[in-house]
């Protein structure tokens, strides 16, 4: 076991470093469609848009870890946790997909997906299939060419900006779990209604929005895999997401405890660092380990799909994990920013909203603790 980086890994966090706090000195979390693509155009040039892609598309060709290491700079770096988020979502949920199970066809989208001209959504959650993606009663019916998608998606990161959207809908109602099909489906399709970007209670710099398909044809050669192959598609975009977009809030960790560091060891109380009163250090300590616990996890995680061992148990341990350590530590730093730690414009309360949701996207903890039961024998 070697707990070392090597020096090219060290390098490229470095390079995202320095490129987040120069292509994006000037950015403030918006909310408005065009300052949210404006933002992408910045950031993309220093290859985020395109870490995992393959080479041949523009895209760096990395695995999942060197992938990960680069969201978690990205993170530690930039203060909107949405616009890093809608930047993974981008990369894992969609591009990685749309790279390895794409038709030429398909493909013929990586380059723009990779450099960020092609903004990327991914649209499964319906009404009644959140954790039930089984349920989802989207429908793409065959027709001469293609498929006529029908259905309503009710929540799709990065909808309002989105070039393409990577959806998921049922071509075979008898078959189930085997009667879903995957598709890579272009903004500029007839038949797509993209609705107003919803209201959230955090990561606002992801515009989300309900997306509708109303006898969209989607030519063939916009099919993900073989028809019906679709659920386990997304289960594999989802073991890249759930291993590798958290690292970003490995990131957000990072940076909040330095910043929880700082503040305690500057402030003073009854005469004294507040970071000398046993309750205050004791604190920290434990979102340090919260910290390094989750991200202990999360690296071994993607070392094993790097690896070609998709380990169902891996991957959700470190989802569960990093997802309870970002909402404990983000607690943990109000309350030792006190009264300006809740008051807004601090940073610290904007942490805490972030948070918040990754109990809930990209599978919800109930569903990560269930995985893990099932696959420990129960």
């Amino acid at each position: 076991m070697d707990f070392e980086l090597s020096p090219t890994q060290i390098e490229r966090r470095a390079a995202v470093t320095a490129a987040v706090a120069k292509r994006l000195a000037a950015h403030r979390t918006t909310t408005d469609p065009e300052l949210v693509r404006l933002a992408w155009k910045n950031i993309a040039g220093s290859g985020l848009t395109g870490l995992c892609l393959p080479e041949e598309y523009g895209g760096s060709g990395l695995g999942a870890l060197d992938t990960a290491l680069a969201l978690e700079a990205f993170g530690a770096a930039c203060s909107d946790t949405g616009l890093v988020f809608g930047i993974a979502a981008h990369l894992l949920s969609c591009a990685v997909p749309v790279g390895e199970f794409g038709a030429e066809g398909a493909r013929e989208l990586l380059a723009g997906m990779a450099s960020g001209d092609v903004i990327a959504g991914n649209a499964m959650t319906e009404d009644e299939a959140g954790s039930d993606v089984g349920r989802i009663r989207t429908t793409a019916t065959r027709t001469e060419g293609g498929y006529v998608l029908d259905g309503e998606k009710s929540f799709v990161s990065n909808a309002p900006v989105a070039d393409v959207f990577v959806t998921y809908a049922v071509t075979d109602p008898a078959a189930g779990f085997l009667g879903i099909s995957a598709f890579a489906v272009p903004r500029a399709l007839d038949g797509i209604t993209v609705g107003e970007p919803l209201p959230k209670m955090g990561l606002d710099g992801c515009l989300a929005a309900r997306v509708r398909f109303d006898g969209c044809v989607v030519p063939d050669r916009y099919l993900l895999g073989a028809e019906g192959s679709g659920g386990a598609i997304f289960q594999h975009s989802m073991a890249w997401e759930r291993g590798c977009l958290f690292a970003a809030y490995l990131g957000l960790m990072e940076h909040q405890l330095a910043e929880c560091v700082r503040h305690t060891t500057e402030r003073r109380q009854f005469g004294r660092k507040i970071a000398g009163f046993q309750a205050v250090s004791h604190r920290v300590a434990r979102m340090r380990l919260r910290l390094e616990s989750a991200r202990l996890l999360l690296y071994r995680a993607c070392w094993l799909l790097d690896a070609g061992r998709t380990d169902v148990t891996a991957i959700a341990m470190a989802k569960t994990a990093v997802s309870e350590a970002a909402v404990a530590n983000s607690l943990d730093a109000v309350q030792l920013f006190g009264s300006s730690g809740y008051v807004a414009g601090a940073g610290i309360d904007q942490q805490l909203r972030d948070c918040l949701p990754t109990t809930i996207f990209s599978g919800t903890t109930e569903i990560q603790l269930e995985l893990i039961a099932r696959e420990t024998g129960l």
